[in-house]
């Protein structure tokens, strides 16, 4: 009895011990592939509520990401780089897009939502591409400031490694308990019973129109915060982040981690980041060895990452 009441809280403080001590005793490079972890595991989070929740798979979602980083960037070159400035800007920028987009979407299901995201993805990725005063066009934003937080005369700069990756870490633990609220809310019980039977939702009295489409919005703009911290970290922003291999990608991070439990989506952008980094150092194709992982998990472990490590901790109580 003791084991099973002490072992998933023994887990998350040895985890949060790790995440604390982790700059001060890893190298520079591990600690920004950490911090990059944590940025697209907010992405794959974002992606997680339509995909796991709401049974929404969206091949187009890199479009809110990319869209979240060049207005983040662009404010930052042009305005301000306080974050208490630009994100939000940003972020109305993103959540404009995502009620468009979403507006027409959701109006279809299965591979047609799937397909119309991508169209729409697309349009986002070819705009970017043409719109050179804006966003540098096949160029990029480069030079891009790192981001502060300013209030009056008080000033925060994460001009350092470490300060980043705890600001980062901070904005990953505030999106993950605002996406784990959401999903346990009545609104989230609704998107799980649209994800179950859209119809028999329909039948008594839900507007389930309406709550597919603010998922999608909040959806969007989580993905946006991700584009936003990724522009800071990064310096850069160029229009592959809106290409749709950036959609596929974070897409097999949510199927490999275990879709519909928002851990899962994080621990499947740690997997692939790592692997993809450890790969493509002794070989220029990562891109099969990530097939074959794809592969191994579509067909061995279709619960993913998060499925193995429930089963695991199941026979450890």
């Amino acid at each position: 009895m003791l084991r099973r009441t002490y072992v998933t809280p023994a887990i998350t403080l040895a985890l949060g011990a790790l995440f604390i001590l982790l700059p001060f005793a890893a190298e520079s490079f591990i600690v920004k592939t950490v911090t990059e972890v944590l940025i697209f595991g907010i992405f794959a989070m974002s992606l997680d509520l339509l995909v796991g929740y709401t049974g929404l798979v969206s091949f187009g979602h890199a479009a809110f990401f990319g869209i979240g980083a060049y207005a983040a960037g662009y404010l930052a070159q042009n305005l301000s780089p306080n974050l208490f400035i630009n994100m939000p800007l940003a972020l109305l920028i993103v959540a404009g897009a995502a009620l468009v987009i979403g507006f027409f979407s959701i109006r279809v299901s299965g591979v047609y939502f799937l397909m119309l995201t991508l169209a729409f993805s697309q349009m986002v990725y070819a705009i970017a591409d043409r719109w050179t005063d804006v966003t540098g066009g096949s160029n990029g934003l480069a030079g891009i400031p790192r981001p502060r937080i300013e209030i009056l005369s008080f000033q925060l700069l994460f001009e350092e490694t470490t300060a980043r990756y705890f600001l980062v870490l901070v904005f990953f633990l505030l999106v993950y308990a605002a996406l784990r609220w959401i999903v346990r809310s009545q609104f989230g019980h609704a998107l799980i019973g649209i994800r179950e039977n859209e119809t028999r939702l329909r039948a008594v009295g839900y507007n389930t129109t309406r709550f597919k489409l603010m998922a999608f919005v909040i959806a969007g703009v989580f993905a946006g915060v991700a584009g936003v911290l990724y522009a800071g970290f990064n310096r850069f922003v160029s229009t592959n982040e809106l290409y749709w291999t950036a959609s596929g990608q974070v897409l097999i991070m949510v199927i490999i981690g275990g879709s519909g439990t928002l851990v899962g989506p994080a621990l499947g952008a740690a997997l692939i980041l790592i692997l993809q980094n450890i790969v493509s150092s002794s070989t220029d194709r990562w891109p099969t060895i990530m097939g074959l992982v794809f592969i191994f998990f579509v067909f061995a472990a279709r619960r993913g990452v998060m499925g193995i490590i429930r089963a695991a901790l199941a026979k450890a109580k």
